[in-house]
């Protein structure tokens, strides 16, 4: 039999998820003395930026910064401020109520006021039937953690936008060719991106071209290629495939208990971080399928760290003391 939380036990906000939109909200509670736990998680914490060699465009750093390095910052300075730092994963989550609770993969039960959930994205995948065996042995979703093992080999990258435009020109330090699988007629990236991809030597991209097989046994040898300009299917050599085609919200711990778009982000009212339970935010990419960059995943953790502290000094007390009695 469960057993309620003592008024002690009770934090005034838990954030579930690191990255931008996590820390900033940790460094903006942390400075309003709420002491906020970070749920950072075990095996990603600091998100997506964790896998980026350069961040060019983040205000600040004129000449640029990598991804790890921003993360490091970003986490000193929400301890600076107060946060405490937990690197499990968030298993389950129970959102309803005055009180949330939020458990973790070391079996901890963990309470607050308040919940922001800012799990961002996960890699999008192609689907092919031995794509997920191949993972590890050719198949990767970041070149930036794999790139090095591909020294004078030949790769392929598939995506048309600038994750993948980035992935590509990256590997050209370490591939000795780097095809780029493009399914449309053009590239989605920013025109910079576009101009250094197609102003690469290194790099030659196939449009309106799609995966449909990966060749090999212990590990990747090859693709196999389908395009709109061929007859037939046809084959090119890779030793690995780079799969960089978007992202899905990582919503699976919200699933019946919040609201989600279309899109399948966590729906929030207007441009506030607020969900359809009292007392829960979210912020970051894990509510934005359109612009996904650094710089919006911190404002939005901004945003829903005022958000929060607009819902604590307005809850009713009374509401919390009959939850704990």
């Amino acid at each position: 039999m469960s057993t309620s939380p003592s008024a002690e036990t009770i934090r005034d906000v838990i954030i579930v998820g690191s990255g931008p939109a996590g820390y900033t909200a940790g460094i903006y509670t942390g400075r309003a003395n709420l002491r906020p736990l970070i749920v950072a998680g075990m095996m990603e914490p600091g998100g997506e930026l964790m896998k980026t060699t350069e961040v060019e465009n983040y205000p600040g750093f004129p000449e640029g910064i990598d991804g790890p390095d921003l993360m490091a910052n970003m986490e000193a300075q929400a301890e600076r401020f107060g946060a405490e730092i937990l690197f499990e994963d968030a298993t389950e989550l129970e959102l309803d109520g005055p009180v949330k609770k939020v458990t973790t993969t070391d079996g901890g039960a963990h309470y607050a006021r308040s919940v922001i959930i800012s799990t961002g994205s996960a890699h999008r995948k192609l689907g092919l039937p031995n794509e997920e065996p191949f993972s590890g042995r050719g198949v990767s979703y970041c070149a930036t953690c794999d790139g090095s093992f591909f020294q004078d080999l030949e790769v392929a990258v598939v995506g048309g936008g600038d994750s993948a435009a980035e992935e590509a020109l990256f590997l050209t330090k370490f591939a000795k060719a780097v095809h780029l699988i493009v399914r449309g007629d053009q590239l989605r990236a920013s025109k910079i991106m576009a101009d250094r991809v197609l102003a690469s030597p290194k790099i030659s991209v196939e449009f309106e071209t799609e995966v449909i097989g990966i060749l090999g046994q212990d590990k990747v040898v090859g693709l196999i290629l389908s395009s709109k300009d061929r007859e037939y299917d046809y084959t090119v050599p890779a030793d690995g495939l780079f799969v960089t085609i978007g992202n899905d919200p990582r919503t699976a711990l919200v699933a019946g208990q919040l609201d989600l778009t279309a899109q399948g982000t966590i729906a929030v009212d207007g441009r506030s971080s607020r969900t359809n339970l009292p007392g829960v935010f979210a912020a970051g990419d894990v509510i934005d399928p359109t612009y996904r960059q650094a710089v919006t995943a911190a404002a939005s953790g901004c945003v829903a760290a005022q958000d929060v502290e607009h819902y604590l000094a307005n809850s009713v007390p009374a509401m919390l003391e009959s939850a704990t009695a």
